[in-house]
Order: structure tokens, then C-alpha cells, then sequence
């Protein structure tokens, strides 16, 4: 089904929870949410159109917020559903109770970008290592640590 038509379908459903949406190729869509709507609609996603392949979670520090795109594959069409993080204060709901794999990925940006995952069963670190204390290597504002 081509994004376009995937993405009417997903607005007539979620309408009140979907913010900008655009279409930028036929097999590619990209749409907002609030924070606090993701996990739903992450369930709707997966309940109600039996999209469930989330391929990864990115991330960017903007310098004002911080960005999460969610990249979920149904067939040959990419669905990215993106929010917004206050920099001071990344917390988002897990995902993990709906998509078992997301566990890695909170994980990883965990690790970089220094988002809280509430409800995470292990934000042990995935890509730093073990003892790690010098914050986050994704953020804008961090700098490498001086060597001895």
C-alpha cells in the first residue's frame, strides 16, 4: 500500500493524535505526535494496522530540544513518527510492553543522548562503557574529557 494511502488511513484513525504529516517519497511518511500520545499510538500502530517492525530509534540534540524519530517498516513503506524531548528533561514512556525489540534501541540513546525511558527493565549501558561517567556524547554541549 503506498504511504499516502497508509497515512490517510492512519490520520482517519489516530486524527486528534497525528500533528504535521508529510510524504516526502511514495514509500516513505513522516508524522508528529506529543510525547505523551506516543504510546499510543505506537499501540494503534501495531493493534490496529499490524505495523510492529520498529527498525531503529534516532535521535538529535537540536540545541533547544531533543529529537526522536521512531522508524517503523510495514512491507516496503517507512513509517517515522517524530517528537520533541525538552533538553533539560528527555523523559518518554517505553515502549518496550508493546514492541519487545525497542529495548536495544532506548538503550543505545539512552546511552547518547540521555533520554529516560520510564518504565525501561534495564538502562544498563548498551555502547559506552562499563563506568562511564562523562554524560553523553550526542549532546551538543558535551566535550571529550581530558586525558591524563
Amino acid at each position: 500500500m503506498p504511504a499516502r494511502t497508509l497515512l490517510k488511513k492512519l490520520k482517519e484513525a489516530l486524527g486528534e493524535h497525528i500533528g504535521e504529516a508529510w510524504v516526502p517519497r511514495p514509500h516513505r511518511a513522516f508524522f508528529t505526535v506529543e510525547p505523551e500520545e506516543l504510546h499510543d499510538v505506537v499501540e494503534a500502530l501495531v493493534k490496529r494496522f499490524d505495523i510492529r517492525h520498529l527498525s531503529t530509534i534516532t535521535g538529535v540534540d537540536t540545541g533547544e530540544e531533543i529529537e526522536l524519530l521512531y522508524h517503523f517498516w510495514d512491507y516496503d513503506v517507512c513509517f517515522t513518527v517524530k517528537i520533541k524531548l525538552p533538553r533539560d528533561e528527555p523523559r518518554i514512556k517505553t515502549l518496550t510492553d508493546i514492541v519487545p525489540g525497542a529495548l536495544f534501541y532506548e538503550r543505545e540513546v539512552h546511552d547518547l543522548l540521555g533520554v529516560e525511558f520510564e518504565g525501561h527493565p534495564d538502562l544498563s549501558p548498551l555502547v559506552l562503557p562499563e563506568g562511564w561517567e562523562e554524560g553523553h556524547p550526542l549532546l551538543k554541549d558535551w566535550s571529550q574529557p581530558e586525558e591524563d
